[in-house]
């Protein structure tokens, strides 16, 4: 019996420093306030006000409309003040870390609003329908698939009604992010 409950509590403890591990990604959507170079950090301030102080490492990547930069000077350079982002960041303690940045608009990742009419786990795929009535299929990116889950509450995903943030590429629209549109 004693070698019984030794096992379990082994097995319970691995499985809580494995999901410890494990980063979690959130996202904020908001507009650069400030931008410090010295430390490398981005500041997203949110239609509420709130600010985020999220820092760029070189594992960070930055989407916008003409490119992809991956880490180092070049996607830090990329980010201007005043720019409408979604960065996607872990936490560990007080820290906040970006994994990816997507600037949003004209010179950024394109937008679309529109009910969410299917989404496929499995196959990392959502379907808007548009208020023209037109239909378009994403693949979700791994962060987008993993807002599905959580953001998008079970029973009512496929009458959602989302602004989905995405990206082109060799004719497929890739999600990188989506919100619920209030209301």
């Amino acid at each position: 019996m004693k070698n019984f409950v030794r096992a379990a509590l082994m097995l319970l403890f691995l499985g809580a420093f494995a999901c410890a591990a494990q980063d979690v990604v959130s996202a904020v959507h908001g507009t650069i306030s400030k931008l410090d170079s010295a430390t490398r950090t981005v500041v997203v301030k949110t239609k509420g006000g709130t600010e985020h102080a999220i820092k760029v490492v070189d594992k960070t990547t930055v989407h916008s409309a003409d490119a992809t930069e991956t880490g180092g000077k070049d996607a830090f350079h990329v980010l201007t003040e005043g720019t409408e982002v979604v960065a996607h960041y872990t936490t560990k303690g007080a820290d906040k870390t970006a994994v990816e940045i997507d600037k949003v608009g004209k010179d950024g990742i394109k937008s679309v609003d529109g009910t969410i009419t299917h989404i496929d786990h499995a196959a990392k795929t959502m379907t808007i329908k548009a208020a023209d009535g037109t239909e378009d299929t994403f693949r979700m990116s791994d962060h987008a698939a993993a807002d599905a889950g959580k953001d998008i509450a079970n029973g009512t995903e496929k009458s959602a009604k989302v602004t989905v943030y995405y990206t082109e590429s060799a004719g497929k629209k890739v999600a990188h992010f989506f919100e619920k549109i209030a209301g």
